[in-house]
């Protein structure tokens, strides 16, 4: 909390003195910094587009001479695979190195002048090809340049890492061209890497007889891994199975940044673990890309590590116009600004004016500012402020006497009420005396229904409390019928509290009271209400009587009624005009209500066979109302 006093000291002391400046130098400052922020914003994001385009145009750029030197590799390597093959399937040349004694001479003369020939061609028509050697396990006469006996190389590591392979190929990468004929002892060979392609050849099998070799110059092989390119940016590097490093030594960024040969081996080992390739690297302040490509025939890795000073000084040259043309354009904001600020503080002064005459309680009699701009549209707003608030002081004194009124009214409504609870207590005092039993009955059933209807604390009630509705309402409608209506529930104990809509469940029951019977049936008078409890926390309540039904075009257009409420409305109880099925005008209104509190998906579906049963079927989610559960008229509000 220390440490927050000062700046909390030093922020007030600025905002005192910002205060007390005028008002022109604190919109010129508002201004500045408004168009400050947004164009750092934007020249932050722009230098990170710029940045970030650069980098991706020089991956993709050099990504492209990886590929295309691959595809040279890749010729290459189908160039000396083709002149292996062409050595190896040769018969006369097979039989030539598995000779165990020495050939006459006529047989070497043939054979100089029919299998040597073919490959000597090989060499002629593939003129990178440096070398086709094949050499024998036995004592036969050499051939230079392409006969010669093993053991001029069978010392070297190479040759019997081929050998091992039993006729599968191997690729070597040397850094020199060994000399087998031993024509220059005692002098350092002149650095010439190649790459070799070795078969070992075995007649019959498992019978070593000798080894077909094809080399090729790296600088052919892979021109761009030691072509000398001084203006060049990047500088390819192949790398063999045993972590040799192939490349020009001209121009090396290998030699000028020493740390950069360990880190592609490092990358490399990583890559061959995890298969994750990091192509960003730092050395001695400078930034290089890693691109790579493995070259799995051969077992071998191309890399083109990029120099990024170029791409950086391209990318300084953007930033350093980004910040100039910010600098330029806040300067001619400000001095646009403070020309304008002449004319606006004007109009503001008119403003500020009827403003002061509103505080103090004068009449609002109206501004007129000519001009646009802030100014212009602060008066406009300003007016419709002024109104807005007449507007609502009238709307509020309004409100206040319909609230008298309706207290008025609310009262006079419980003086109602309590006439009549004690007016049907004295009639049904009266019936008892008498010994009306049934009309005392019927009397404490409607008493309840008035209870029931006049008690409407909320929308909500528990299901107990609708169905001791609706009994009362069928006690009181058998006083008309000499053969009573039987009201039968199978309803679930634990669903009893649930919540529903008041008077949900009455309007159905009365359709069925209403409609369900002409008076001339006989036989007894069914009303079933059954509750079941559906998937996704939704109750089903099925109205069931078993009286006239409805024909099928009349219950065709009841539903399609029923579909269209709350989906085609858009003032509620804007329902159709009647049909000639009047059926269903409670059900719709039941419809509306349930889609208005619950959802378009619930409501009411009705099914019927005609001289059989009316079935109405209600659909609506399952909601438990909590406090007492008791089975009384009163309602309880929802927990």
């Amino acid at each position: 909390m220390g440490r927050s006093k000062p700046w909390t000291a030093w922020w007030e002391s600025f905002k005192y003195w910002f205060g007390r400046r005028s008002l022109q130098s604190r919109l010129l400052a508002s201004y500045i910094f408004i168009i400050l922020g947004p164009s750092a914003l934007v020249s932050y994001y722009s230098y990170g587009l710029i940045n970030n385009m650069y980098i991706r145009d020089a991956e993709d750029k050099n990504n492209s001479l990886l590929e295309m030197e691959i595809q040279h590799i890749e010729t290459q390597i189908e160039s000396m695979v083709r002149a292996v093959q062409v050595a190896y399937d040769d018969i006369e040349v097979r039989d030539y190195l598995a000779n165990t004694t020495e050939p006459g001479t006529e047989e070497l003369v043939n054979f100089s002048n029919h299998s040597f020939k073919s490959l000597t061609r090989i060499q002629y028509y593939n003129p990178n090809v440096e070398h086709l050697r094949l050499f024998s396990s036995s004592n036969v006469t050499e051939i230079w340049p392409i006969f010669f006996r093993e053991n001029r190389v069978a010392d070297e590591p190479w040759y019997q890492e081929a050998k091992e392979l039993k006729g599968m190929e191997s690729w070597s990468f040397l850094h020199t061209d060994p000399d087998i004929m031993e024509r220059y002892q005692g002098q350092t060979p002149a650095p010439t890497p190649k790459v070799s392609l070795l078969r070992e050849m075995s007649i019959p099998a498992n019978h070593h007889v000798g080894m077909v070799q094809v080399d090729m110059l790296l600088e052919k092989f892979s021109p761009r891994t030691y072509a000398a390119a001084p203006n060049s940016e990047s500088q390819m590097v192949l790398m063999d199975n045993k972590a040799q490093i192939f490349t020009r030594a001209q121009s090396s960024y290998l030699q000028a940044n020493p740390g950069l040969e360990q880190a592609i081996r490092e990358r490399l080992m990583r890559f061959k673990e995890t298969g994750v390739w990091d192509i960003h690297y730092k050395e001695n302040g400078k930034s290089f890309l890693l691109l790579h490509k493995p070259i799995e025939r051969i077992n071998a890795d191309l890399v083109n590590v990029v120099s990024m000073d170029g791409v950086f000084k391209e990318i300084s040259h953007m930033r350093n116009i980004l910040i100039g043309a910010n600098i330029g354009f806040i300067t001619l904001v400000t001095v646009i600004a403070y020309i304008l600020n002449a004319f606006i503080l004007k109009n503001l002064r008119v403003l500020t004016e009827e403003m002061k005459k509103v505080r103090r309680g004068e009449a609002y009699s109206g501004i007129t500012i000519r001009g646009g701009g802030e100014v212009g549209e602060l008066a406009h707003h300003f007016s419709k402020l002024m109104n807005t608030i007449n507007t609502l002081v009238a709307q509020a004194v309004y409100k206040e006497a319909l609230t008298k009124e309706a207290e008025l009214r609310t009262l006079h409504n419980q003086i109602d009420a309590h006439f009549l609870y004690n007016t049907l207590e004295n009639i049904k005092m009266l019936a008892e005396i008498e010994n009306q039993r049934q009309i005392s009955d019927a009397l404490t059933s409607l008493g309840g229904m008035m209870r029931y209807n006049f008690k409407w604390s909320g929308e909500y009630v528990k299901l107990r409390d609708e169905l001791r509705h609706i009994e009362n309402y069928i006690d009181v409608m058998n006083i008309r019928f000499d053969e009573p209506i039987e009201l039968r529930l199978d309803i679930p104990s634990d669903l009893l509290d649930m919540e529903m809509l008041k008077m949900s469940l009455q309007p159905i029951v009365e359709n069925a009271v209403k409609h369900a019977w002409a008076g001339d049936e006989t036989g007894p008078r069914n009303i079933s209400i059954q509750v079941q409890e559906l998937p996704q926390s939704d109750i089903r309540i099925v109205v069931t009587d078993n009286g006239r039904g409805v024909d099928e075009a009349s219950l065709s257009e009841l539903n399609l009624e029923l579909d269209k409420v709350g989906l085609t409305d858009k003032v509620p109880g804007n329902f159709a005009p009647k049909s000639p099925n009047q059926y269903g005008i409670g059900l719709r209104n039941v419809q509306e209500r349930i889609r208005l509190y619950y959802g378009k998906q619930y409501g009411l579906k009705v099914f019927s066979d005609q001289g059989q049963y009316t079935e109405v079927v209600m659909i609506m989610p399952k909601v438990l109302l909590t406090g007492r559960g008791g089975t009384d008229d009163k309602t309880t509000d929802r927990g």
